[in-house]
């Protein structure tokens, strides 16, 4: 069986790599690089990822698959810690002594913050789909602990579209990130980077007889009788892992568009530490970016020989001419950075970063398999109501396994 899929991204690699192996398999990818939003920067002495990553300690499948690869020895466990930049200084809070000092939360703001932390593992993610994270956080915790706490938080990670977020996305979120040690949470990380794993798949595939076109873009697919026909050739299988309006304008094919959103990530390289040795620092105050991440104050340094910074960006639309400019004099002026203390810079833009779960998502999420084809990513049920490396791996797998059920019974 001949089977095609479109996009380089975790998903359709690893249903590649999931396929069995009788199928002849090509993989289609617009960009010259492989990894879509795991893709990274080659330094030449090293490489960092275009879009911060980690991994959780419950990510079984990411694990099993780092076993598979051979790469299980390049996973650590590191603590990365958060905090808050309000009116000019960079608030730790990652310990619960850093908590009840942070001067921005009253004392019972501190616990009943404390007491949603608490609960959000065992809330129903399902009832929680048509609220609002916005709602949710009023009702339960009150207005104070929103602005100071939960509102630069949904502001960092979806821009505009911060108020259509549901309650199920933030309880998720809140429930995965609880894995906390006194000094931060515990996080996991490739020791070489993430883009080891992006090569060991492409190795695999490789050898597996995998045709991979890179720099190719699919513009034209057509369904003809039982097969497809992508860029003028026949495939009997189609797996798409592209945002599903993306595929409906390329086929005609009306699917339920899922909210997207753009991401402007902006690495830095500076000569000194700015965040108050903080790996990730929410902005509470108005900036071009909703937070900074400092790579290099939860990786080791010494594995770069400077410090690498992203300064964070979500944006619904077009991207504003001139942004990247704009996210660099901000970070400069509000951090006290001089132009020349930076060594380098990168701004990696993607208009379809990854899904928005407004309220209502769970309704959206399209079946592996519809109008004959098959579609997995960011978009599918294992990365609902939270995308993750995990979530993806997953979908590539299960769309995989419907590829190869619906070969087995012809």
């Amino acid at each position: 069986m001949k089977c095609c899929i479109v996009g380089g991204g975790l998903t359709g690699l690893v249903a590649a790599l999931s396929l069995p192996a009788e199928h002849e398999v090509d993989l289609y990818e617009r960009r010259p690089v492989l990894g879509g939003c795991l893709s990274s920067i080659d330094r030449g002495t090293y490489t960092i990822e275009s879009f911060y990553h980690h991994c959780f300690e419950g990510d079984r499948h990411l694990f099993a698959l780092l076993d598979r690869l051979g790469l299980s020895d390049e996973l650590e466990w590191l603590t990365g810690s958060t905090g808050y930049h309000v009116k000019g200084q960079s608030y730790p809070l990652s310990s619960p002594m850093e908590i009840l000092a942070y001067p921005h939360l009253t004392v019972l703001d501190k616990a009943r913050l404390g007491w949603l932390t608490l609960r959000a593992g065992k809330l129903d993610r399902k009832a929680l789909d048509d609220v609002t994270a916005k709602e949710f956080i009023l009702d339960h915790v009150g207005r104070s602990v929103y602005a100071s706490f939960f509102e630069p938080l949904l502001r960092s990670k979806f821009g505009p579209m911060q108020d259509r977020v549901s309650a199920a996305w933030l309880v998720s979120r809140i429930a995965i990130r609880s894995n906390r040690t006194p000094g931060g949470e515990r996080l996991g990380y490739l020791r070489h980077g993430f883009q080891s794993l992006i090569e060991r798949l492409r190795e695999e595939l490789d050898a597996k007889g995998c045709t991979i076109r890179m720099g190719a873009p699919v513009t034209s697919m057509q369904r003809d009788s039982l097969a497809w026909a992508v860029e003028g050739k026949r495939y009997d299988s189609v797996i798409s892992t592209i945002p599903p309006q993306l595929l409906a304008a390329m086929t005609g094919i009306q699917f339920a568009p899922i909210p997207y959103q753009g991401a402007a990530c902006m690495t830095l390289a500076l000569d000194r530490e700015v965040t108050n040795g903080i790996y990730w620092l929410n902005m509470k105050d108005e900036a071009p970016y909703g937070a900074v991440v400092a790579h290099t104050n939860f990786v080791p340094l010494e594995r770069y020989g400077e410090h690498l910074v992203y300064l964070a960006s979500y944006y619904a639309g077009e991207l504003p001419a001139g942004y990247g400019n704009r996210m660099l004099s901000d970070f400069c002026d509000r951090f006290g950075v001089e132009k020349d203390e930076i060594r380098w810079h990168h701004l990696e833009v993607d208009p379809y970063a990854g899904p928005v779960y407004t309220t209502g998502y769970r309704r959206l999420i399209p079946n592996y398999e519809q109008y004959g084809l098959y579609m997995a990513g960011m978009f599918s049920w294992p990365n609902y109501p939270e995308r993750s490396m995990e979530g993806s791996i997953i979908a590539g797998e299960q769309v995989a396994a419907c590829v190869g059920r619906r070969a087995a019974h012809g």
